[in-house]
């Protein structure tokens, strides 16, 4: 099995490019689980058709420790395993520990279990690496390979080399791995070009560039992936393209951050601080 988390700047699109990437590998018939690691609880919302998701959190608090893996596990779209953490009432305690707790109480539920037959475990976290409760996924091992959700704008690239800062801090003692940046374009003036050139200075590789089309937010008013909405639209096969590289991926390696001056260099290089 393997084990995925997406990270990327809050808004840039983590949950809806996740949702779409996991309707693609279902399609391919991979056996997916999805954690939703952000307490808007929205990771899965897509894969269930709109249908609310009770929160292992909210779980927790009404019925107490007895607990089983159905209360907090809903089959979506393509038979993939949908679950939420959640996070604390708003202003009380911290969010972070959601998570901490919910993939905790998912493996002493068996929900990673062989029998289980996963092929891949998703975990959609919330923005930046600045949490102990957020970077849990690649701190304690929980996630071997990272996807960096990112744009052309210049604090989408900035929270991805954050992120990257992070993942070299965690790699050695949880051997986690960059597996390369998805673009979620925001129609910036160059920015496939600037992602690609971006991702090589980290040393790494852009994976997709995903290109901004309604036909994403259509879908997502209707409660669907694209995959499942319009299965023969153009975007659907874009995210069919990216589940497909990531399937097939082979490229994992500790990313090398840049220094802040030459993260603003690739910027202005690109016209974008102009």
């Amino acid at each position: 099995m393997r084990k995925i988390a997406i990270y990327g700047k809050g808004g840039i699109g983590k949950s809806t490019t996740t949702q779409n990437t996991v309707a693609g590998l279902a399609e391919m018939g991979k056996k997916v689980m999805v954690v939703g690691c952000d307490p808007k609880a929205d990771s899965t919302r897509l894969l269930l058709g709109g249908l609310a998701q009770k929160t292992v959190l909210d779980t927790l608090r009404e019925e107490g420790e007895d607990v089983e893996l159905d209360d907090i596990m809903k089959a979506g779209f393509g038979g993939t395993s949908c679950t939420e953490s959640g996070g604390p009432e708003p202003g009380v305690g911290c969010a972070g520990r959601g998570i901490i707790t919910s993939i905790n109480l998912l493996e002493q539920l068996g929900a990673y279990d062989e029998d289980k037959e996963l092929d891949y475990a998703f975990y959609d976290v919330l923005g930046d690496v600045v949490c102990g409760g957020f970077a849990m996924p690649i701190r304690d091992g929980k996630a071997q390979e990272i996807y960096i959700v990112v744009s052309g704008e210049m604090m989408a690239m900035y929270a991805a080399n954050n992120i990257c800062k992070g993942i070299v801090k965690f790699a050695e003692a949880g051997g986690v791995r960059l597996g390369g940046l998805i673009c979620n374009s925001r129609k910036v003036d160059n920015e496939q070009e600037m992602i690609e050139q971006l991702a090589l200075k980290l040393g790494t590789q852009m994976i997709h560039f995903v290109p901004r089309d309604n036909m994403v937010q259509k879908a997502e008013i209707n409660r669907k992936t694209v995959i499942d909405y319009e299965p023969t639209h153009p975007q659907a096969d874009e995210y069919r393209a990216l589940a497909k590289k990531i399937d097939e991926n082979q490229l994992f390696v500790v990313p090398k951050p840049l220094a802040i001056e030459e993260l603003e260099t690739l910027l202005i290089e690109f016209g974008i601080a102009n």
